[in-house]
This record gives C-alpha cells, sequence and structure tokens, in this order.
C-alpha cells in the first residue's frame, strides 16, 4: 500500500478518523475469561445438550443448501416458537441471541431524542446498547434488597418520557424477579414499549408472557434467549414474542438474513427436546437452593436467586480479594464488587455438583 504524496514530493500522513465522541467514552461490555478448572462466571448451563439433540441436528444439517441465502424470515423456527408459546407466528421476532433483539428494539424505538429507562443495578447491556444507538438512559434505583420500589418506579416514569422500559426478571445479576405489579405499573404510567428481558426465566417457573392479554399488552415485549436453559450458548440464538406491529418494526431495522442456516435449524430441533430441557432446569434449581444452604453457613451475605446464580458479599474481607484468592484456587466467579450498588458482592453461577462443591470448598478456605 502506497502513502498519497504532496506535491513536494514528501509522503503525506492523514490524521486517524475520530470515532463518535459519545462513545470515546464507552467501553466494551466483557466477562474476563481466565484459564481455571472451575468456570462460574457466565452463566452457562453446566451441561451440554441432550444427547439426541446433536443426531437430530445432524440429519436437519444435512439437508440445509449452504449454497442457498437462510429463509430471511426463519419461518420454520418461528413457526416452532410460535408453538411453544401459544402465539401466533407473526408475533415473534427472532436474532443473534437476545442482545440483538435489544440492539434491534433501541434502533427501532431508542434513538437521538428518545429515552430509555433501567432500574440499576441490572443487566449492563440495556444501558450500553442505549448508548450504543444514541438513546438517551434514565437509571432508577433498586432498594437495600434489590427490588425496584414502587415509588421509586413512579418518580422514574413520571420525570422521562420513556420510549423504552427495561426490566431484566430474573434481574443480572441479583437474581430477583420483578413482580408483575411493577411491569404492569410501567406499562400504564409510560406510553412507551416495556421491555421484559426473561433471559433466566425458565429458573423462575413463569413468564411475563402472561401479561400481553392485559390492558397495555401491545406496548410489552418479552425477551429471552437460548443460551442459559436450552445449554445452547455458543449458538447465539434469542428471540421477541410481541405485537406483530413491534415485530414489524424489528425486521426492519435486523441486518439481511441475520439469523443464518445452522443457527435456525439447530435451535428449531431443539425445541423438540423441551421436555428433557425442563427437567434439566428443575435439576439446576434444586442445585441452586443446595448452594445457597451451604453458604448460609459461612460468613457472607446473599440474596434470594430466581435465576441459576446466586449473588453473595463476603462479610469480613474484600470482595476482589476474595476473588482473587479463588481464581489462585482454579475457581472463577463474576467480580461485580466494583459495580455500583453491589460493592463487594460477587456472583456466582449454578455448575454441576462437582463444580459447586469445589466453589464452596474453596470458599471456605479463603474465608477461614
Amino acid at each position: 500500500m502506497t502513502r498519497p504524496v504532496t506535491a513536494a514530493g514528501a509522503t503525506a500522513v492523514s490524521a486517524p478518523v475520530p470515532v463518535r465522541e459519545d462513545l470515546g467514552r464507552l467501553s466494551g461490555y466483557h466477562s474476563p475469561q481466565v484459564d481455571v478448572q472451575v468456570r462460574l462466571n457466565t452463566n452457562e448451563s453446566p451441561l451440554p445438550p441432550p444427547p439426541g439433540w446433536t443426531e437430530a441436528l445432524q440429519k436437519a444439517v444435512a439437508e440445509i443448501p449452504f449454497n442457498r441465502y437462510p429463509d430471511r424470515q426463519a419461518n420454520r423456527l418461528r413457526a416452532a416458537l410460535a408453538d411453544h408459546h401459544g402465539v401466533t407466528v407473526d408475533e415473534v421476532f427472532c436474532a443473534n441471541g437476545s442482545n440483538e433483539v435489544l440492539q434491534c428494539l433501541l434502533l427501532a424505538y431508542g434513538g437521538p431524542g428518545r429515552t430509555s429507562v433501567a432500574f440499576e443495578p441490572t443487566y449492563a447491556l440495556h444501558s450500553h446498547i442505549a448508548r450504543l444507538t444514541g438513546t438517551g438512559v434514565v437509571q432508577g434505583n433498586r432498594a437495600a434488597d434489590f427490588t425496584v420500589d414502587p415509588r421509586e418506579l413512579r418518580r422514574v416514569l413520571g420525570e422521562a418520557e420513556a420510549t423504552v422500559t427495561f426490566f431484566c426478571s430474573p434481574n443480572n445479576p441479583t437474581g430477583t424477579l420483578e413482580p408483575y405489579a411493577n411491569v404492569e405499573a410501567a406499562l400504564a404510567l409510560s406510553g412507551g414499549l416495556v421491555v421484559v428481558d426473561e433471559a433466566y426465566g425458565p429458573f423462575s417457573g413463569r413468564s411475563a408472557v402472561a401479561l400481553r392479554d392485559g390492558p397495555y399488552g401491545d406496548r410489552l415485549v418479552v425477551v429471552t434467549s437460548f443460551s442459559k436453559t436450552w445449554s445452547l450458548a455458543g449458538l447465539r440464538l434469542g428471540y421477541a414474542i410481541a405485537t406483530p406491529a413491534v415485530v414489524e418494526a424489528l425486521e426492519s431495522v435486523a441486518l439481511p438474513y441475520h439469523v443464518d442456516a445452522f443457527t435456525q435449524e439447530a435451535g428449531r430441533v431443539a425445541l423438540g427436546f423441551a421436555g428433557e430441557v425442563q427437567e434439566r432446569v428443575q435439576s439446576i434449581v434444586q442445585d441452586r437452593e443446595r448452594m445457597q444452604q451451604r453458604l448460609a453457613r459461612l460468613p457472607v451475605d446473599q440474596w434470594p436467586s430466581q435465576a441459576n446464580f446466586v449473588l453473595f458479599r463476603p462479610l469480613h474481607k474484600d470482595g476482589h480479594e476474595v476473588w482473587q484468592q479463588l481464581v489462585e484456587r482454579s475457581v472463577l466467579v463474576r467480580d461485580t464488587s466494583g459495580w455500583p450498588g453491589l460493592e463487594g458482592c460477587l456472583r456466582v453461577t449454578v455448575g454441576s455438583p462437582e463444580e459447586n462443591d469445589r466453589f464452596v470448598s474453596a470458599l471456605e478456605e479463603v474465608l477461614r
């Protein structure tokens, strides 16, 4: 590659093109990946997909015409999801992970001059993607028990003209479940969309899809993912359930062919194993309860969880120091000790029984 030359014969050096000024103040979302024996920091399933899924997927993949573009509308996958949730095909939108669903929502309904609302601490990407799309961000505060006080809800939504209000239920990273009353109040108080992110919903045994028949159900969007309960974090598949008008808006801002043919078939095939997946969910819930019982005997604070993880705070040691000492014992959890509202806290994913034992034993050593 040759550089441009000026009339005087000197090589011209162009100035670097600056990124958007607002992006220069942001840092990317990431979770440290450390080489350890027990990795419990990203809320993945401790189990691979059911064995039968692999065999069924091999047969489905053999019939994919890979020289052709995938079905742009993902019709077979959407039809399977619609049947799974008891909705119509035009009420389902699929994307590359639930994060792309969130991005499409903010591209369609956010942007300059519009506002999103989130109640902190919560899933960081709600506000992060809002800022990436130029959407204003208003942050309410959760109470000491990490619930959203109805008075705080009324205050924030009364002051902000929100076009998108986010709830994460169960909330990441606290594990708390959002009461239906708060979702319904947000729908009544705001004139915009209310988005309930249910990436961990199956662990709680309920879904806000049940609220779509209410008086403001046309503005409710439920978002979820195949990453956690379906053991398919490596697949990157998420979807939303919303009114046809919202689905149409999301499709208008999504890139063409954004869900590839393999992913569409993998997700569709997975839905045939819903019974086995639900058994695994119940097993993880039981393991979570056992983990919390063991944590209750240690010098830590912990909070009730309806997800596949537990948030806890060491009482007599610095949270980051405990995280580092766990890493030294080849156990990795999520260090949230420096996050606003989560001072000193750590979050641990519920892994296999063996991984959970390794974690608790290591924590006992660190806190001893």
